[in-house]
């Protein structure tokens, strides 16, 4: 019994044998070897670390700063915001008249290939035919009112404010079937007791919907650190390095710039950062 039940995890562990374990095997490898296969312990790591495209803090806190700080940039503002704006459309929406017909246009930036919603990102913040700088020239901001993915002050957060829409419906879905399982009877009561509506949001849905809150910064953070689609597409990580991120950096070292190992030490890097929100995502399903 005990040989069969081997024999159907067989061609699992197979396929992840052959593209999971071996080339990430193979990745901590290059990451510690030179390009003629010497090893050189963690001089990769020192050398990658020094290098002004991952790290540049000469000019702080004018752009480029660095893939690494670009990354902390993204996840500072990109995660407090898709999650706010998810949790509030989900909450206004609730029980609202035409309120699915909004989800399902809100959640289209989730439904499009992120290829696509790089060249919307792109479009939207272009001076002519942007609607971000058409929108600032109506409101007299002149320094706001300029194609935003040419100027390195403002490419990175044009990126940021894009991927929010393109993120934020994913999490207005997940906060809206979590409300759906929240006891109508808590809220009747609350309202019995003379709770307002504030007062029964903060005590009583935002308490209930703690785990799901946790899902959704655990999704987000992992897509942060994995942003290479909309960055490629609609800046190449220009103008000057000022939008690179870590992803798409491992991508120029390794294709670009044949530098097997270097790209090795920033794929580590990654999978090492997007494994401690996944660890904790999974323990907290185990959890529930």
């Amino acid at each position: 019994m005990g040989i069969t039940k081997a024999f159907f995890f067989l061609p699992a562990i197979i396929l992840l044998s052959i593209f999971l374990i071996y080339p990430l095997l193979q990745t901590i490898y290059l990451s510690f070897t030179s390009s003629n296969g010497q090893f050189i312990g963690i001089n990769n790591y020192i050398n990658v670390l020094s290098k002004k495209e991952v790290l540049n803090l000469e000019n702080f806190p004018k752009p480029p700063l660095g893939a690494l700080i670009h990354n902390l940039l993204w996840t500072f503002i990109h995660l407090p915001l898709s999650i706010f704006l998810g949790l509030i459309f989900a909450v206004l929406l609730r029980n609202v008249k035409g309120g699915t017909i909004i989800k399902s246009i809100i959640f289209t930036g989730m439904v499009i290939p992120l290829i696509v919603g790089g060249l919307l990102i792109r479009f939207s913040f272009e001076s002519g035919p942007g609607i971000v700088p058409a929108l600032f020239q109506i409101l007299g901001v002149k320094s706001l009112s300029k194609n935003w993915v040419a100027y390195p002050d403002t490419a990175l957060f044009a990126l940021i404010l894009g991927s929010v829409w393109l993120w934020t419906g994913f999490n207005l879905v997940t906060y809206s079937a979590a409300l759906v399982g929240i006891p109508k009877e808590l809220e009747e009561a609350a309202m019995t007791d003379g709770a307002n509506s504030i007062q029964r949001f903060f005590y009583i849905t935002l308490p209930l919907l703690k785990p799901v809150t946790l899902t959704t910064t655990m999704a987000t953070l992992i897509f942060e650190l994995k942003t290479f689609d909309i960055v490629y597409i609609a800046t190449r990580g220009g103008p000057g390095d000022a939008s690179m991120t870590m992803a798409l950096l491992m991508y120029f070292y390794a294709f670009r710039g044949l530098d097997y190992n270097s790209a090795a030490v920033v794929a580590l890097f990654l999978t090492l950062l997007t494994l401690i929100p996944a660890f904790l995502m999974v323990k907290q399903h185990i959890r529930t």
